[in-house]
């Protein structure tokens, strides 16, 4: 099917005030359903064109069978006007990136069923494919660009595993066997699993084989033959980290390819066992930087350092050597500089860290590192340099908010504009502006602009049809007093909330432990309170927002002064608003929010309700079961065989004899961040001691659920469970 572009527009008024749906609600028919999660469409990913004049950014909506989600580009003019889907695929695109010059757009898509790079003309066009890209299924934490341009925007950077090219590749080294001197590196197409599972065992096993050995090389390290290749066959396991987030791990290393988008040559810069990451290419030319674990045991060790490799002699240069981690770097318009994010703590974890990350500058050929958000003290993301080079921006967030701030050597972290949101991308032109994508409690995520005078603009309207059909509600701010200091919580009141009724309550607990609640739209939270719950949010100590003393609140102390704080919350909602009915309470969460849940049940009897989602309820098994082992060793400063006593003292497992609230346990079957067995383990105490409960395993789904469908059934049978409870006599 030819390819139509340039379609499906949009016709949107721009000079509604920031953030402002009031006349969509003024227009809202009905409740807030489960099954309107599936109606909201996602807004990400923003990228400005470096004259400033259009934004392309992604929209992902919800596939037809509910399977999915499928995303596609987007472009609005940045002066507004009228916003436009650049292509019609059945397949998706991501990621878009602009050239330098401005001239092309490239991008992810599958349309011909395999990932690949494309270029788009910016002025309209034909699109066509450079490369095809193979992705490894293993987990990097903080793992940042995949795509950089040439400054001369000839030449694309990728991330990749070699084995998915077919093209000649330029290798970083001669081949090992000198008799294959001067002949042209070849890489052998891998047959795909429906391909080899119609060949017989022993020759799927020749095969496997040989596909190990491409381009010549062995196994240089027990990690390359970590787990069995055939899948019905026994799986020998000698790597630590042999799992991916929802199943065995690929195996296959990452590496930074260049393709040149004319001839489509390739070459290969990167080697190894190694996983590189987060790159950006020098604005000299001749260098791109990157992120890698280059420990003698990265699974083990946990501990990303900065590199550098030339694009023409492949050789590389290590810029950092700290026991932290760093992320994202980005060198500065004249090359002379590179920012990124980084930690400082020699322990860490893949998962969510307790240390804030904060924005530093290292000389691009190595050298003293310098920080500049330091009193700042909060959790940083999202480094940019400003164009002139003398400032970065980053975002940050505080106080339930996420805020674009702007520092430099002379300049302390400031916010470049102060509003209830959270901005969740951004991006900067050469001349100064700044597109940026953000939400609130009552509107999904949509696209604005900064211009150099400051004025905020608002350039999309994706969900106006959404928000026209469904009544939201406002959260209401407040705080109270803890043993740590000050403790944040927002409270969603019923969107049919009249004067002299009571209503039920469900504390929502967060994930991470070190996550946030806030000013985002919290689909869940409307649709409770669209059903008639007020729903309770609680920023407890161990979540980021609020310095690093606050973050490092739980840490040793799972249960504890975080338990506190929530019970803290819940009575302090009592005693503000009194529609709450207290003795119509229930609890929920995911993740940590889940080991919360199951905790809070086994210390108190108050809730007459639980849902616990992808949950934890047994420290011990968690450990060794988990894809993140060193989770337990940075919260509890040290592993099982060290704490046994307080793992196990804070496992809801051990409690449960004390469990008297019925509980309902979603987890999905692939999940390897918190595997199935801590909700198995939790359901089946339960049921042995006679307590209600229900277990809900949802199959292909990981660590929080992917497949719309899902999600929609998920919070169904929240609510139902719920009103089974509280609203039933």
């Amino acid at each position: 099917m030819r390819l139509i572009y340039i379609i499906i527009a949009l016709s949107i008024a721009f000079s509604g005030a920031l953030l402002d749906p009031a006349a969509s609600q003024a227009q809202a028919r009905r409740a807030m359903a489960p099954t309107d999660l599936s109606v909201i469409r996602d807004v990400s990913d923003v990228q400005i064109s470096p004259d400033g004049s259009k934004v392309v950014f992604v929209v992902s909506e919800t596939a037809q069978d509910k399977s999915g989600q499928i995303s596609h580009i987007w472009m609005a003019p940045a002066n507004g006007g009228e916003v436009k889907r650049l292509t019609v695929w059945d397949a998706g695109e991501t990621s878009p990136r602009w050239s330098p010059d401005g001239k092309w757009i490239a991008f992810y898509s599958d349309r011909d069923r395999k990932n690949g790079i494309w270029i788009f003309p910016a002025e309209g066009g034909e699109p066509r494919l450079v490369c095809h890209v193979m992705r490894t299924n293993f987990h990097l934490k903080g793992a940042g660009e995949s795509l950089t341009w040439s400054p001369d925007s000839k030449r694309i950077a990728f991330i990749s595993s070699p084995e998915i090219l077919s093209e000649v590749l330029q290798q970083p080294a001669p081949p090992v066997d000198p008799k294959l001197a001067g002949l042209p590196p070849v890489v052998f197409r891998p047959l795909t699993r429906e391909e080899i599972d119609k060949l017989p065992v022993e020759v799927r096993e020749m095969i496997f084989r040989a596909q190990g050995q491409a381009m010549g090389k062995k196994a240089v390290s027990p990690l390359d033959n970590a787990v069995s290749a055939l899948p019905d066959d026994p799986r020998v396991i000698t790597r630590l980290q042999y799992k991916s987030r929802t199943s065995f791990s690929d195996n296959l290393r990452s590496h930074i390819i260049v393709a040149d988008i004319e001839t489509r040559r390739l070459s290969q810069l990167t080697d190894g066992i190694f996983y590189e990451h987060s790159i950006n290419w020098s604005p000299k030319g001749d260098e791109i930087v990157f992120a890698s674990n280059r420990e003698p045991d990265p699974d083990k060790i946990n501990n990303t350092d900065l590199f550098t490799v030339n694009v023409d002699t492949f050789a590389v240069r290590q810029l950092t050597r700290t026991k932290g981690c760093e992320w994202t770097p980005v060198f500065s318009p004249d090359g002379s500089e590179i920012a990124f994010t980084g930690t400082s703590r020699e322990i860490t974890t893949i998962d969510s860290v307790a240390e804030d990350a904060h924005v530093f500058i290292i000389p691009a050929r190595g050298g003293a590192v310098r920080e500049l958000n330091s009193e700042q003290d909060r959790r940083a993301t999202s480094v940019k340099w400003a164009p002139d080079g003398k400032s970065v921006f980053f975002t940050a967030s505080d106080h339930g908010k996420t805020l674009i701030y702007n520092a430099g050597n002379q300049r302390r972290p400031s916010a470049v504009f102060d509003k209830s949101v959270q901005v969740s991308s951004f991006s900067i032109s050469n001349e100064g502006k700044i597109a940026f994508i953000s939400s609130s409690p009552a509107e999904p995520a949509e696209l604005f602009i900064l211009k150099s005078s400051g004025e905020i603009a608002r350039l999309s309207n994706i969900n106006q049809q959404f928000l026209s059909m469904v009544k939201l509600t406002q959260p209401r701010q407040f705080a109270f007093k803890s043993d740590v200091g000050e403790v944040e919580a927002w409270l969603y009141p019923p969107a049919d909330l009249a004067e002299g009724k009571k209503y039920p309550l469900i504390l929502n607990i967060h994930g991470g432990p070190h996550g946030m609640f806030g000013y985002s739209f919290n689909s869940s939270a409307q649709v409770m309170a669209a059903n008639g719950y007020a729903v309770l949010m609680v920023n407890p100590r161990g979540s980021s927002g609020y310095g690093q003393k606050f973050a490092d609140g739980c840490i040793n102390d799972w249960g504890g002064g975080d338990y506190r704080d929530l019970m803290r919350g819940v009575n302090e909602a009592l005693g503000r608003f009194p529609f709450i009915d207290g003795d119509r309470m229930a609890v929920t969460g995911g993740s940590y929010g889940g080991y919360m849940t199951n905790w809070v049940i086994t210390q108190s009897d108050r809730f007459k309700a639980a849902v616990a989602s992808a949950s934890l309820s047994n420290l011990i098994s968690f450990y060794s079961t988990s894809l993140y082992q060193d989770l337990i060793h940075a919260e509890f400063n040290g592993y099982p065989w060290d704490n046994f006593d307080i793992l196990w003292d804070r496992s809801p497992l051990k409690h449960v004899k004390n469990a008297k609230t019925p509980l309902l346990l979603l987890h999905g079957e692939q999940d390897n961040d918190v595997h199935m067995t801590q909700a198995e383990e939790m359901f089946t105490a339960m049921k042995m001691r006679g307590i209600e409960s229900v277990l809900v395993r949802y199959p292909r789904e990981g660590h929080g659920f992917r497949e719309p469908r899902h999600r929609e059934d998920s919070l169904a049978r929240t609510l139902q469970w719920f009103d089974k409870y509280l609203k039933q006599n």
